[in-house]
């Protein structure tokens, strides 16, 4: 199916692309103290898939080059959220783990998102999320086998 600006795909990948800019945006002001979505997100991964990644791991998950993730590494480290430690098994690699601030940073920052998630679901109900959820997670394995 095609419509005066392209293919039905591009229109949905266009959707998607403005809802994460707007999410974004609306994500990064509820954090709390200043933290960056970035940041927010490097603490969001150590905690649902576990610490311990190197910073080249950390990276490759969030497709963004080793420079940055270096960048967003260092302004946890200065915050005591992470440590970077050299890792027991090869010298040259190291290991970035959670701190326990870096943990209650993380639970800060959901709490503080919260207002947000209660506003969507006053707005939607639970089935129309349920209904968009199998698509998207099938998009995202499809895009992320693809990579």
């Amino acid at each position: 199916m095609t419509t005066n600006n392209g293919s039905i795909s591009f229109q949905l990948f266009n959707e998607i692309g403005i809802i994460h800019q707007l999410a974004s945006h609306a994500f990064e002001s509820a954090l709390p103290d200043g933290l960056k979505l970035a940041q927010f997100t490097v603490l969001n991964h150590c905690v649902r898939l576990g610490d311990g990644k190197t910073p080249a791991q950390l990276a490759s998950a969030f497709q963004v080059t080793k420079g940055a993730m270096t960048n967003t590494l260092n302004r946890l480290l200065v915050r005591n959220l992470v440590t970077v430690t050299p890792d027991p098994n090869d010298g040259r690699s190291k290991r970035v783990y959670l701190t326990e601030q870096g943990k209650q940073m993380r639970e800060s920052c959901l709490q503080n998102v919260g207002p947000m998630f209660s506003s969507l679901k006053a707005e939607f109900s639970e089935e129309e999320f349920v209904a968009a959820l199998p698509f998207l997670q099938s998009l995202r394995k499809y895009l992320d086998q693809s990579r």
